[in-house]
């Protein structure tokens, strides 16, 4: 039973959760990563009890997801995340580092002043040091630029993340949300200075299929991975409002999607592929997800879990079948064109 006794330690993984994960490459490195990743964006702030993420967080491990992937404004509030992911770690998780592989960033909004924000190499440096400490970790194994930063020379902040990895405090490192101009600039800067760039973590799904407008080819060009979020786009590419918007659901409480974000038209759309997930056997959510891993730019889709049952059901979509031509083909008059969004 979980509890929030930190001292329980009758829990341990399963000794076969690796068995049944095919781990892909990011890009040309030597990192392996699962190809469903946990993030923890949303449902791992102080407002939600720890028994809950703690419970998500080793069942996760148990299945097999490696990868957790954290940003220092996650929460809420800001960087209670990442706190709560330092707490499972030091009552569960810490005898097994060495098989997790632990992402943070940094570039949006996390403190007052003018050195909370940015790509700047005083606000990179500063916010690891802060992750460091809530997570209780010694370093990360990936730190990312989390957005370019207009009025910070992208020389600064490739140079930010290459003085981390040579200070010990990250192993390998990302950008996100980067167009693929800077992509392509940030890979040769990094390049330059001897520190590679490893990931690249778009928002893609079949409702925002922008990535496919160059970023993907940058990535590969450049020998990164792709870390994909939001490849259920925020929930409304889950069975959650195919009838509407519910109370408690995110579009009601999240500052991140609003009712409003919940179309007529993406409604239709999540129904008419719904139709086509239930020809395979399979949910909305886990047809979303073998749609974004149809790639093999693709390395892995960061997703989110509100539950241990969540979580266990969107896993099942790596047991399905590859997607079919056919099933492609029907998917595609409910999807956004490609390199754009709904």
């Amino acid at each position: 039973m979980i509890t929030d006794d930190r001292t329980d330690r009758s829990w341990a993984p399963a000794a076969d959760r690796y068995t049944t994960t095919e781990y892909r490459r990011a890009g040309r490195s030597g990192l392996l990563l699962p190809p469903v990743s946990l993030g923890l964006w949303q449902n791992f702030g102080a407002d939600r009890p720890l028994a809950t993420p703690r419970a998500i967080l080793r069942r996760a491990f148990d299945l097999g997801v490696t990868h957790i992937d954290l940003a220092n404004n996650y929460g809420p509030p800001y960087g209670s995340a990442e706190t709560t992911f330092g707490e499972v770690l030091a009552s569960d998780l810490r005898p097994y580092r060495d098989e997790l592989l632990i992402s943070t960033k940094a570039g949006y909004d996390m403190w007052p002043g003018p050195y909370g924000d940015g790509g700047s190499r005083k606000y990179l440096v500063a916010s690891l040091d802060q992750s460091l400490r809530r997570t209780g970790l010694d370093y990360v194994d990936v730190f990312y630029s989390h957005r370019r930063d207009p009025d910070t020379p992208l020389e600064e902040t490739m140079g930010a993340l290459d003085a981390v990895v040579r200070a010990g405090k990250a192993l390998y490192v990302g950008i996100s949300n980067y167009s693929p101009e800077d992509t392509a600039r940030a890979a040769e800067l990094l390049a330059e200075l001897g520190t590679p760039l490893t990931l690249h973590q778009p928002r893609y799904s079949i409702f925002d299929r922008s990535p496919e407008g160059g970023v993907l080819d940058a990535a590969a060009a450049a020998g990164a991975g792709v870390a994909v979020f939001s490849p259920l786009a925020q929930g409304r590419l889950t069975d959650r409002y195919l009838n509407g918007v519910p109370e408690g659901s995110r579009a009601t409480r999240s500052i991140y999607l609003s009712a409003d974000d919940v179309t007529e038209d993406l409604t239709d759309r999540a129904r008419g592929l719904n139709e086509v997930a239930a020809g395979r056997g399979q949910t909305l959510a886990q047809l979303a997800l073998r749609w974004v891993l149809r790639d093999p730019r693709v390395t892995t889709a960061i997703i989110g879990a509100s539950s241990v049952a969540q979580l266990e059901a969107n896993l099942q979509a790596l047991q399905g079948p590859d997607l079919t031509d056919d099933e492609l083909a029907a998917i595609e008059p409910f999807a956004a064109a490609p390199g754009a969004s709904l």
